[in-house]
């Protein structure tokens, strides 16, 4: 069984399962044993809970005592398996069945603050001595005494197995993965209205399995989902099919972690817990060093000189607040104390040489975060240095961050090593990264020669933030109902912040790992820019490829990692920036359509809808394709490697109209230096299409306001994404 993460807050859900109300179920297998030794599995949840577990959830049992409000507060989802009298049932005839008042004011309470309820209920449901009943009455439902049967719809030949009708929304959200689920002699439930409609007393009641027109009942709910104040209640007529016996029949698996996960809600309110070194954001030493940054910054050109000599003696004064300022808040950064003590160098040595071209080479060498990769450390890094997606001069620039490098993580770099990966979170920070700049890299710094360098860094939270505010935005206008996993993705700060971890380190070591035909790193080069495109999908691909491998290993980010890359490179990446050149948007284009021809998406009646089945195969399908592209391209020449490219990204992105490349090699002058194909590509050669069109002209708004946005939840600059709710089926 995997571990869970050790993160300090854990980002999973605690599921809490009762065995203390003579329950037919239990976790523990020895108990499962007592209470049906001629059949275990028949009254085991092991399994259940191991999949759960697999996720990254912590499962416990409460095996004595009263669900008292104390209990209850310490978990997250609370599961009612089948309690039943003794007699009645194979059950554990530990306590009685029935939940006392008190237990039942206590469960609807922790609900309407926000917990999660999953209630198993059975067929013939009074004879079971229960009053699960009179819990289910606060939320507008019942449990009806009977017996489903079906001799059309129904499992192995037998009709109280009732194959379950999901109706159109198999698939998707809560049905995400789901196209098949039996039920094992089952009742069926009722929502109790006032009106006789479909509306519990809290609002919306989804009925997501019911039997067929032609059972008996005919079309009763056999599943419902429901809303009760801020928390969630999922109702289940039938306890067999999540036992050890029948979970991994049909999509029960599936169902099974997809109904816990909605049931504990989206996220809590707000963004990610508190920072590390959040403090520092008010420090004064802190604003006094940052205020003088911000008023040294317009002064200088775009090399980082100040060539106004009227400014100098005003400049040389904000240099010496520069300095003070990083002497005075050095003692608190003695991880950091070589490169600080430089950068004081640095800086008088620049303003005592008549600011010029600033050189801060030294400091730079000495500063090694990749040395101090342990969770929580803070770093200050001043340096004169553009920001990649953001300001393009070499203006002077101050951030505070912290590094996130849970153990879970420094787990994963193990397996795939990048030393020289580092994940930051923003604290705060001067106005050059007001911007789209999500990166920490030492080549932006102003320096007299090129280095090697040793590390680079990632903001995570600035990452995950924008990822949160532009899918939440896009899955509301597309009506894409987003499976549970993928809605605490988009709603939960603190693990967005950790899948983008675990993305960028892969993605990050695979630049320089499989059969490379170019310099993976070659965006100073002059070539097409849909080479740059076929790399970072490629990375990005291979990052999806190894998330597929390791959720099966049970590494509980994996699974959300697949998520943030499928939405990210489709709803962010396509329509980022603008269109010259814009090889981010080609990839995702590239991506959108390779999984539409696979059948493995789908726009349909202004509806987007994936078959999450289908997504992990197609994308790996694609990454396979990719990699025998480069691999194949070892053999041909540059230009050779260039057209066989450009066929590749063309045979799933329609080019423009008036593209000499699409024309083929007779329309293109291969006998001349590889630049002038260059100069033939068009600044927009892989228009978005139809789709993408409406969705930036819709999105725009949304993505343009993620600038500077970040994950902590408190200061006057920094904000977190707002997430909308979302239904059970949109």
């Amino acid at each position: 069984m995997p571990a869970a993460p050790t993160d300090a807050v854990s980002v999973f859900p605690r599921v809490i399962v009762d065995e203390s109300h003579s329950n037919a179920w239990s976790l523990d297998e020895e108990v499962a044993a007592r209470i049906n030794p001629a059949q275990p599995a028949d009254a085991s949840y092991a399994l259940a809970a191991a999949a759960l577990r697999h996720r990254g959830f912590e499962v416990l049992a409460h095996a004595q005592g009263s669900l008292s409000d104390a209990g209850l507060g310490a978990g997250d989802v609370l599961v009612l398996a089948h309690p039943a009298a003794v007699g009645s049932e194979r059950a554990s005839g530990s306590g009685l069945p029935l939940l006392a008042a008190d237990e039942i004011d206590a469960v609807e309470a922790f609900v309407r603050a926000g917990g999660g309820l999953v209630v198993l209920a059975e067929c013939d449901q009074d004879k079971y001595g229960n009053n699960l009943n009179d819990l289910l009455a606060r939320f507008g439902l019942h449990v009806r005494s009977v017996t489903c049967h079906d001799g059309t719809n129904r499992h192995n030949r037998v009709s109280a197995w009732v194959l379950a009708d999901l109706g159109g929304h198999a698939g998707q959200g809560l049905l995400a993965g789901v196209g098949q689920v039996c039920f094992y002699r089952a009742g069926a439930i009722d929502v109790v209205s006032e009106s006789g409609t479909s509306r519990g007393p809290d609002g919306d009641v989804e009925v997501f399995a019911r039997t067929s027109p032609q059972a008996f009942p005919p079309s009763a709910p056999l599943a419902v989902a429901a809303r009760a104040g801020r928390g969630r209640v999922v109702v289940f007529a039938d306890s067999d099919l999540f036992g050890d016996d029948s979970i991994e029949e049909l999509d029960h698996r599936a169902l099974w972690v997809n109904a816990v996960t909605w049931a504990c809600g989206a996220a809590p309110a707000g963004g990610s817990g508190p920072v590390p070194g959040a403090h520092y954001a008010t420090d004064p030493r802190w604003l006094d060093l940052k205020a003088a940054v911000e008023g040294i910054r317009p002064m200088q050109v775009k090399d980082g000189s100040i060539p106004d000599a009227r400014t100098h003696d005003q400049a040389r004064e904000l240099v010496a607040r520069i300095v003070a300022g990083i002497a005075a808040l050095a003692p608190d950064f003695p991880h950091d104390q070589g490169y600080l003590s430089a950068l004081q160098i640095d800086f008088a040595r620049w303003a005592d040489s008549g600011l010029g071209v600033p050189d801060f080479l030294d400091s730079l060498m000495k500063f090694r975060p990749e040395l101090s990769r342990a969770d929580g450390v803070v770093h200050l890094v001043v340096f004169p240095m553009y920001t990649q997606n953001g300001n393009p001069d070499r203006n002077v620039e101050a951030v505070l961050c912290s590094v996130l490098w849970p153990d879970w993580l420094a787990d994963i770099e193990r397996d795939f090593d990048n030393d020289a990966f580092l994940s930051i979170n923003f604290i705060d920070f001067t106005s050059g990264y007001d911007t789209n700049s999500a990166v920490l890299f030492p080549e932006t710094v102003a320096v007299r020669e090129v280095p090697q360098f040793t590390w680079g860094a990632i903001f995570s939270d600035r990452e995950a933030a924008r990822f949160r505010t532009v899918t939440a935005a896009a899955a509301h206008l597309l009506k894409l109902d987003l499976p549970p996993d993928a809605e605490r993705l988009v709603s939960h700060q603190e693990l967005a912040q950790s899948v983008f971890a675990m993305w960028d380190l892969i993605h990050d070591r695979t630049h320089s790992h499989g059969d490379l035909p170019f310099d993976p790193f070659m965006i100073k080069q002059r070539m097409p820019f849909w080479l740059y495109a076929l790399e970072e999908l490629r990375c990005d691909l291979n990052t999806f490829r190894q998330a597929v491998i390791l959720e099966g290993r049970g590494q509980p980010f994996a699974k959300a990692v697949q998520y943030a890359i499928v939405f990210d490179r489709i709803f962010r990446f396509a329509i980022t920036g603008d269109r010259v050149r814009n090889y981010d948007g080609l990839g995702g284009q590239l991506l959108f359509a390779y999984l539409h021809s696979r059948d493995a998406l789908r726009w349909t009646d202004n509806r987007l809808t994936f078959d999450w089945r289908r997504v992990p195969e197609a994308v790996v399908a694609l990454c396979d394709e990719v990699e025998t592209l480069y691999r194949s391209g070892i053999d041909r020449s540059k230009v050779g490697h260039w057209l066989a490219t450009y066929e590749f990204v063309s045979s799933h992105v329609a080019p423009h109209p008036r593209s000499v490349w699409a024309k083929g090699a007779d329309a293109l002058p291969l006998d001349g230096p590889p630049k002038g194909l260059v100069d033939l590509v068009l600044p927009d050669e892989f228009p978005l299409n139809v789709f993408f069109e409406a969705l930036r002209k819709k999105l725009a708004p949304v993505v343009e306001g993620t600038k500077g946005i970040t994950g902590v939840t408190d200061g006057s600059r920094a904000r977190t994404a707002p997430v909308e709710p979302t239904p059970v089926h949109a």
